[in-house]
């Protein structure tokens, strides 16, 4: 019986083993190279600024195409209609019945420099109509007949609607483009911050695990010195009581490194569930930041301001129609060609009828009450509030660099004293360590000397992470890699895609 019970144990043990190996998944490493790239395939918010910019895309190839010929036909296979009607000029009533069939063939080619249309039209028909006059009188006609045109459209004392038009769905591209590296930057840079933050979690679970370490190596000495009574009981409790506290620490970090991990997966796009593992350098090396550099290539290269004169070109767009709205204006429309018919198809331009035809048109405005000179007034206090707005994004950019480069130069202070900390923490407290083992400490002093030595770790790694991320936000206000020494051009990433 209890050689089945133990088989049976064995058996429980290997599915449970098999299982949980089954459940298990790879662990996936991520370099912060390897991290971008994956963001640029599977960051929501990429995506999403993506498909904007190739919305914009494909609406200014739709505006350029209208731009070339365009050519219809329009087909009436069957028209008939029986009309009981009055006659004014011989007051007297007659039915009209009338069959026909026709089309039309135009072929428009818009202006772009006059913002005209000229347009070729042909218009061929067939019909029977058959009129009964009261009385048994009858007229009947059966013919086919043709007209060919050649008819331009031209608007005049007006602005350019149609370049207009071209010209700003050209701006609304550029600004698309704009936003996308934008949004590329920011996502390196709240990448950037997620990927420490997971790092700087996983550096804290490894201080955790070592003070851990620790704990439970001091436990086992006072446990041994007690059993032996070499120290007392109190000494114990207070070993216990460092243990306890080191494991729910380990296990309280355990679970802030998963949720970090976690945010930092949103964001890449990647499935909630993979196992991840970072992996990074933040050793830092002599950077020689050149402060009014960075303002000058800032001031000259950043986006916002690209931005900023595409707003400002927008407004005046805005600006010209309104004022065009009140505005003196016209039109001219000409039109030649030649008209034919006969009731038989191969004589239908035996005889032509000339048909030319001019038309002029103008819309004279006479009093609004005021309304478009105050609309223009809005629009132009706009453009004024605009300019401000320029020199203030200026203002502030450079204001940005410089506190970041005094950042710079605070932080690498920081790390310096740091560095030491640490290398006084560690001595300090492997000496207090031999005087716990000795027995001239107690459990309570010996843990502060712990905490001590782990908190300056903690401090350490987070000045050299916060020294990366400030080196990452000077490389993103002046567009310039002052580690690397070179230009960052982010309009050519996208363009070379």
């Amino acid at each position: 019986m209890e050689q089945t019970n133990g088989k049976i144990k064995k058996i429980v043990l290997c599915a449970a083993m098999f299982a949980t190996a089954m459940t298990v998944r790879a662990q996936i490493l991520l370099t912060m190279e390897s991290a971008m790239d994956v963001a640029q395939k599977n960051s929501p918010t990429l995506k999403t600024s993506l498909l904007n910019l190739e919305s914009y895309q494909q609406r200014l190839i739709a505006q350029r195409a209208s731009l070339k010929s365009r050519f219809s036909l329009n087909l009436t296979p069957l028209t008939y209609s029986n009309n009981r009607s009055f006659d004014n000029r011989l007051s007297q009533w007659y039915t009209n019945r009338q069959f026909s069939t026709g089309g039309s063939f135009q072929v428009e080619q818009p202006i772009l420099l006059t913002d005209g249309v000229i347009s070729l039209v042909n218009d061929f028909s067939w019909q029977n109509n058959q009129s009964s006059l009261e009385g048994g009188t009858s007229n009947d006609n059966q013919a086919f007949s043709n007209n060919l045109s050649l008819r331009l459209t031209q608007p005049i004392f007006t602005y350019n609607t149609r370049k207009m038009e071209l010209q700003q769905l050209e701006y609304n591209l550029e600004n698309a483009t704009i936003s996308y590296a934008l949004q590329r930057l920011n996502i390196e840079r709240q990448i950037t911050q997620q990927f420490y933050s997971v790092y700087t979690s996983q550096s804290r679970l490894d201080i955790n695990k070592e003070e851990l370490k620790n704990a439970q190596q001091n436990f086992d000495i006072i446990k041994t010195k007690v059993e032996s009574d070499l120290a007392p009981k109190s000494e114990l409790f207070q070993a216990e009581l460092n243990l306890s506290n080191a494991r729910s620490t380990v296990e309280d970090q355990t679970v802030s490194l998963e949720n970090a991990k976690d945010q930092l997966k949103q964001t890449l796009g990647m499935d909630l569930d993979e196992d991840i593992v970072v992996t990074t350098s933040v050793d830092i090396q002599s950077i020689n930041i050149d402060q009014n550099r960075a303002i000058e290539h800032g001031l000259a290269s950043r986006l916002e301001l690209r931005q900023r004169e595409i707003q400002t070109k927008e407004s005046e767009f805005e600006l010209i129609r309104l004022k065009d709205q009140n505005k003196f204006k016209g039109s001219v429309s000409l039109s030649v060609g030649l008209t034919g018919d006969d009731p038989e198809f191969s004589r239908i331009y035996n005889k032509t009828t000339p048909n030319p035809r001019v038309s002029v048109s103008f819309t004279v405005p006479i009093f609004d009450w005021g309304a478009n000179k105050a609309r223009v007034r809005a629009q132009e206090i706009t453009m004024e509030a605009n300019e401000i707005n320029t020199e203030q994004e200026q203002v502030s950019i450079e204001l940005n660099i410089r506190e970041t480069c005094r950042s710079l130069v605070n932080l690498k202070t920081q790390i310096e004293i740091a560095e030491q900390s640490v290398r006084n923490a560690q001595l300090t407290y492997d000496l207090n360590l031999t005087r716990y083992r000795q027995g001239d400490l107690t459990g309570m002093e010996i843990s502060q000397f712990q905490t001590q030595l782990s908190n300056q770790k903690i401090s350490h790694t987070q000045a050299l992470i916060q020294y990366r991320i400030q080196l990452l936000n000077l490389k993103i206000l002046s567009l310039y890699d002052f580690e690397n020494n070179v230009e960052i051009v982010p309009l050519n990433d996208i363009e070379n895609k």
